[in-house]
């Protein structure tokens, strides 16, 4: 008696896989990249910050953190292209679909 594929368990899109989520997971990954960009960028200040406090510190980390959200959703950089591209490659090759290595 063969068992239907529905009752084995959920499948890679439902279960939060697939293309849509390898797409997440790409962007996610391009706006800490970016966060980590702009924190770099923020440390490099040519002068004492006259309005410098705790609070200010905290609020442009959060506004760095939701920049660098927008700025991966709009996928100008191309890093979450090439992620996504190299781990569809790797999920295509190969019989268990771990290829070996980088393309």
């Amino acid at each position: 008696m063969t068992t239907p594929i529905s009752s084995i368990g959920p499948t890679p899109a439902a279960a939060g896989g697939g293309d849509g989520g390898l797409r997440k997971a790409a962007e996610a990954f391009e706006a800490v990249i970016l966060r980590q960009l702009m924190a770099s960028m923020r440390q490099a200040k040519l002068g004492d910050d006259v309005f410098g406090s705790s609070a200010t510190d905290n609020f442009r980390e959060m506004a760095d953190a939701k920049t660098a959200d927008s700025i991966a959703a709009m996928r100008q950089f191309g890093i979450a292209d090439m992620v996504e591209r190299q781990f569809k490659g790797l999920a295509g090759s190969g019989p268990s679909g771990l290829g070996g290595g980088v393309q």
